[in-house]
């Protein structure tokens, strides 16, 4: 699966989750591509089983697609979330997101979990009694 083909199962799979549905014309519009692209790259996914799509119509996930949509969202929804932690603007950390939720192992994928998803450390300091 190619860095290409994962960014567009991610946005077919976001768009569905925010408008119930996905377009080809929707797609190139949010991923700035033309429309042909965006057919191009629905044929590869259909032969991988990933999306269906009739002449025309909707484009959907496959179970097996949406499993995968899912788990590259949920690396950029991750990754963002661990840049802007570390201050970096929040348009820059999507789109740096974007770029590293492909390359990164599972390994660095859980380790950036367990930092982002660690509780914040407050220091609490007791008053101490004066008799």
């Amino acid at each position: 699966m190619t860095k290409s083909l994962e960014d567009y199962l991610e946005e077919i799979h976001v768009l569905i989750l925010q408008k119930g549905r996905a377009r080809v014309r929707d797609v190139a519009l949010d991923l700035h591509v033309k429309m042909p692209s965006v057919v191009k790259a629905i044929t590869e996914l259909k032969k991988l089983e990933l999306v269906n799509q009739e002449p025309y119509g909707d484009i959907e996930l496959t179970a097996k697609g949406r499993k995968l949509a899912a788990n590259v969202l949920g690396r950029h929804t991750l990754l963002k979330a661990f840049l802007v932690k570390l201050n970096v603007p929040e348009e820059t950390a999507d789109k740096d997101a974007c770029l590293m939720e492909h390359i990164l192992s599972a390994t660095t994928l859980d380790r950036i979990r367990d930092f982002v998803e660690k509780p914040v450390a407050t220091t609490t300091s007791k008053k101490k009694e004066t008799k």
